[in-house]
């Protein structure tokens, strides 16, 4: 033991706290070779689980880094089918535009004709009836001419006046 009076004043305090510094007594040696022993053997078996922890860390890592550079890819790739997509939809409006526009001036265009058909076909009608209404009245105006003039002939010709109107008239007929 020793000797100091402030620490056997500690010590003798009571039963109360003490610090006792006698290494044998306290078991610091078994407690320092207990400790070592721990940490010598335990860290191989820490050091391990540690180690695989760490490893399996670093592949969730990879895993994830790997998953982001994947989706990233993929990400790109879609931008890219997005915007050739929207390019084709863009081709295709304004292909069908395009086509409406078309089929608009025909449609103009075969009514414009139609019409002008329709016009033709009128005025050829409208021809028609007039020729078919001027050559009737030709032959009423004609009758009735002939109907007249056989009306007021047997008071007008004599019998060799009528002779020479048949004979002119055969004559005529054969020429004909």
């Amino acid at each position: 033991m020793t000797n100091l009076p402030a620490l056997h004043l500690l010590a003798s305090h009571g039963g109360g706290f003490g610090l006792n510094l006698n290494l044998f007594e306290t078991n610091i040696i078994n407690l320092a070779i207990v400790i070592a022993g721990l940490v010598w053997f335990l860290r191989g078996f820490l050091g391990g689980i540690l180690d695989r922890r760490r490893q399996a860390i670093l592949a969730d890592l990879k895993d994830a880094d790997d998953r982001l550079v994947a989706a990233t890819t993929a990400l790109e790739t879609v931008k890219k089918d997005l915007a050739e997509a929207q390019q084709r939809a863009e081709a295709i409006r304004a292909d069908g535009q395009a086509r409406a526009e078309a089929i608009r001036l025909e449609s103009e265009k075969r009514t414009v004709e139609e019409m002008a058909r329709l016009r033709e076909d009128s005025a050829a009608d409208l021809d028609a009836e007039a020729a078919r209404v001027t050559a009737q009245l030709r032959r009423e105006a004609a009758r009735l001419a002939i109907e007249k003039a056989l009306a007021s002939l047997p008071g007008k010709l004599d019998s060799g006046a009528q002779a020479r109107l048949i004979d002119q008239s055969i004559q005529s007929l054969g020429n004909a």
